[in-house]
């Protein structure tokens, strides 16, 4: 077993979570954005169900990442990450079997699971192997796979638009899941191969203070309702403005396109700021580009708005869980679970609230104001953050 480890590249481990997010987020759950324009104009699907698919989905995450919060056994942990890639693609499947509101439903709650498993257990089974191998412990390559999702999920609508129905595109985006689930499987070794951790490892990351975890989970709680609208609805969003016909999965693209490199730039802006500094400009940004379509309604200003937008929430999550990972490295995957609760609470009622509002009101303006008004008190809590005590002492348990 050791030496099977000692042969693994940590490329190689990286790639495969890569794929698995691509698969778990980019087709399973994010897939959902790009495809609702045509279910909408295909199926006579309304904003309201759009928006009660989208809460079904995160409750699914939510389901997720409670399973997640309970689980200690890396073993196990590793079966369950599994599984998720498996139920990905099914779920994927799962849209094109019928045209009936209960099976999307079902379909998006279980893809939820899959994204927490590709997502949580994912991200932490790659760091923990990272950090007993002794290589950095950063996710800023790995998180990458969230903008290539993107991206992936992004072209296949829309290249199979002129080709297929909305079934058929279904049924191409199962086969890009099938194929990213081989390697994704094959190229993350077992958690039984290699050295377990040690406290050498432990006693470089001291643990912070109960109030510092608080303050940073109230701060995610804000960053899941800036993600959510903007997730769920950018594409409808950009169709709705008069000028911007036609433009919408192409704004989608664009937040993919500036998601991809966006964990790497952050992993540099956050050697050069630190992660609290860093967080709070990538708020900062973010909350320019929620309020960029109310401002104009041009192309520039869409252009711009997806790109703050891939920029900052990929950024985000990635230095959110890098950060978490880093400070609790006998856990991590507890500690992101925990976090993710209230980031997928906001997940849950975002969509629902908004979609019932625009259907009402024909616009996403009121929804895009309030979401950049909480996402002024998420950088009001990571300011309280950096007034709060030093570290405690490290965990010996």
């Amino acid at each position: 077993m050791r030496a099977h480890a000692d042969r693994t590249s940590p490329r190689t481990v990286l790639a495969s979570g890569i794929c698995a997010l691509i698969l778990t987020l980019g087709v399973a759950r994010f897939a959902y954005t790009p495809m609702l324009p045509v279910m909408q104009a295909q199926t006579g699907m309304g904003e309201a169900l759009a928006g009660w698919l989208a809460g079904w989905n995160y409750l699914g995450y939510l389901t997720g990442v409670l399973i997640v919060s309970r689980l200690r056994d890396l073993m196990l942990k590793d079966r369950l990450y599994r599984w998720g890639l498996v139920l990905a693609v099914l779920t994927t499947l799962m849209m094109a079997m019928a045209q009936t509101p209960l099976l999307w439903g079902l379909s998006r709650y279980l893809a939820g699971l899959s994204s927490a498993a590709g997502l949580m257990l994912g991200s932490g089974l790659i760091l923990n192997w990272l950090i007993r191998h002794d290589h950095r412990s950063e996710l800023g390559l790995h998180f990458s796979g969230l903008g290539l999702g993107i991206v992936v999920g992004g072209l296949v609508v829309m290249l199979t638009a002129p080709l297929l129905d909305w079934r058929g595109q279904w049924l191409g985006l199962t086969l890009v899941g099938a194929l990213l689930l081989i390697p994704a499987w094959r190229w993350l070794p077992r958690p039984d191969h290699g050295q377990p951790l040690t406290s050498r490892h432990l006693e470089a990351a001291p643990e912070p203070a109960p109030l510092w975890l608080w303050l940073l989970q109230g701060a995610y709680v804000c960053a899941g309702f800036g993600y959510v609208i903007n997730a769920t609805f950018t594409v409808v969003i950009t169709e709705q403005q008069p000028l911007l016909s036609g433009m919408g999965d192409w704004m989608w693209l664009l937040v993919g396109l500036a998601a991809i490199p966006a964990p790497l730039i952050w992993d540099r802006v956050t050697r050069r700021l630190g992660y609290l500094r860093a967080l709070q400009s990538a708020f900062i940004l973010q909350c320019v580009g929620i309020l960029l379509p109310v401002l104009d309604g041009s192309l520039w200003a869409a252009i711009l708005s997806a790109i703050l937008f891939g920029v900052t929430f990929i950024g985000i999550v990635s230095m959110v869980l890098t950060m978490v990972g880093i400070r609790y490295p006998s856990h991590p995957a507890q500690i992101m679970a925990r976090l993710t609760l209230g980031y997928g609470v906001a997940q849950i009622l975002g969509p629902i609230l908004a979609g019932e509002v625009a259907e009402l009101t024909g616009t996403f303006d009121g929804a895009l104001i309030t979401v950049a008004s909480i996402m002024l008190l998420g950088l009001l809590s990571l300011q309280t953050m950096t007034w709060v005590a030093a570290p405690r002492r490290p965990r010996t348990e």
